[in-house]
């Protein structure tokens, strides 16, 4: 995408560096992302585009009856690791952002999380602080805090990125439709960009899935003349 700026009374044309992110509040592999991410954005001159997603368990409900059994405590291993490996904390979500039954794995009809913190996410990324919304979020409610539904946490986390959640929660009231039909884009965009899972970073029609291919895509754009600030 080419702005357009003046310079000495002449135009240059500079290329943008885009990144459209996918990504789910359900997602253990997103919340480790958020590092190298926001590191991304603060050191390098480039625009991530924040397009939440419903996670697979909203998308296909019948995914965790049907993935090998041992998948669930191999990822849960995997992300306290990286967790470790990273210093930064990870403790699996309680309450949990999509009710589950943990032994047969059956995703609950009644999800009151979910729909909540995704709308929310679309609501920030309309504002501008997208990205900082995400990583406040997910940081409150993977790094071990009991009950971050309840109380001020999701307030106060709101307030540290930037935003209020009144005004949030009053922008999804007002324009609930258009969140919805927002959201089933992006869906529909993440699939035509040649994957579906989260976290995953879209550059020029590239697709860069997982939090261990930020590095990969920061070498593509660095291929494209992107610069440290």
């Amino acid at each position: 995408m080419a702005a357009t700026f003046f310079k000495n009374n002449e135009k240059e044309a500079v290329m943008s560096h885009t990144v459209y992110l996918y990504w789910s509040f359900r997602s253990p592999y997103s919340y480790l992302a958020m590092p190298k991410l926001m590191a991304l954005k603060e050191n390098y001159d480039v625009d991530i585009v924040v397009r939440p997603v419903f996670p697979i368990a909203i998308r296909k409900a019948d995914f965790f009856e049907k993935v090998d059994p041992q998948w669930i405590p191999y990822l849960v291993r995997d992300c306290k690791r990286i967790a470790d490996m990273q210093g930064i904390p990870f403790v699996w979500p309680n309450p949990d952002p999509i009710v589950q039954d943990i032994e047969t794995r059956k995703i609950s009809d009644d999800q009151p999380y979910i729909f909540r913190l995704t709308n929310l996410g679309i609501a920030a990324s309309r504002k501008g602080k997208g990205l900082e919304f995400l990583n406040e979020i997910s940081s409150l409610i993977f790094s071990g805090t009991a009950d971050w539904d309840k109380g001020d946490y999701l307030k106060n986390a709101t307030s540290r990125a930037g935003l209020e959640l009144d005004e949030l929660e009053s922008e999804i009231a007002q324009n609930k439709e258009s969140i919805e039909a927002e959201i089933e884009a992006n869906q529909a965009a993440q699939k035509e960009a040649g994957h579906w899972g989260v976290p995953l970073m879209v550059y020029k029609d590239e697709p860069f899935f997982g939090q261990d291919r930020i590095d990969v895509l920061l070498w593509r754009m660095k291929q494209d003349g992107l610069k440290e600030k």
